[in-house]
C-alpha cells in the first residue's frame, strides 16, 4: 500500500512538470516564435523612430507600433506560457541589423526607411505568418491567436501603406 502511494504522488508530480505539459508541434512553436520576434522587432523599430522620426505623423504611426505590438507580443506570450514554449528574449540577427541601420540614420532619410521597413516590408511578413499560421497551425490556441492578431496586421499595413502614398515599397530608399 506504501509503495502505490509513493507510486501515486510521483506520477501526480511527474503529469505537473514542464516535460508532461501539453506539448505542442514543432511546427507550431515556430509559428509562436516568429510571431514573438515580429512583435519585439515592431516595439523595438517604433521606439527608435519615437526617438528619430522627424515627422509627426511618424512618430504617431511609431506609437501605434509600440502600443499594439507590446499587447500582441503579450499575447504570444500568454499563449506560449500555457504550452510551455519558451520564446526568444530578444529581436533575432535580421532585425538588430534592421534596427542598426535604423540609428544610423536621420531625418527624412530615417522616416523613409523607418515607413518602408518596419512598416511595409515587416507588415507584409506579419500577414503572411498570421493567414499561414490560421492555416497550417494544429493547435486551436495558436490558431486563434493569430486570428486574433490579423486585424491589427492588416491595419497597420492599410495605414502605412497610406502613409507612403499609396507606395508598395519593400525596400530602403
Amino acid at each position: 500500500m506504501k509503495n502505490q502511494l509513493i507510486l501515486a504522488a510521483g506520477l501526480a508530480l511527474a503529469a505537473m512538470s514542464p516535460s508532461y505539459a501539453q506539448n505542442l508541434s514543432k511546427g507550431d512553436q515556430h509559428i509562436l516564435e516568429q510571431l514573438a520576434q515580429a512583435n519585439m522587432a515592431e516595439v523595438a523599430a517604433g521606439k527608435i523612430a519615437l526617438e528619430k522620426a522627424s515627422k509627426p505623423e511618424v512618430k504617431n504611426f511609431a506609437q501605434q507600433m509600440v502600443d499594439d505590438h507590446s499587447k500582441g507580443l503579450q499575447a504570444v506570450q500568454d499563449v506560449a506560457r500555457s504550452k510551455n514554449v519558451t520564446l526568444p528574449s530578444e529581436p533575432d540577427a535580421k532585425h538588430r541589423k534592421m534596427a542598426e541601420r535604423l540609428n544610423s540614420l536621420s531625418g527624412d532619410a530615417f522616416d523613409r526607411a523607418y515607413l518602408s521597413n518596419a512598416g511595409v516590408h515587416d507588415h507584409r511578413d506579419a500577414h503572411k505568418l498570421v493567414a499561414d499560421a490560421q492555416k497550417k497551425a494544429s493547435d486551436a490556441d495558436v490558431k486563434a491567436l493569430a486570428a486574433k492578431l490579423q486585424p491589427t496586421v492588416d491595419q497597420h499595413l492599410h495605414t502605412v501603406q497610406a502613409m507612403m502614398g499609396g507606395k508598395n515599397a519593400t525596400s530602403e530608399q
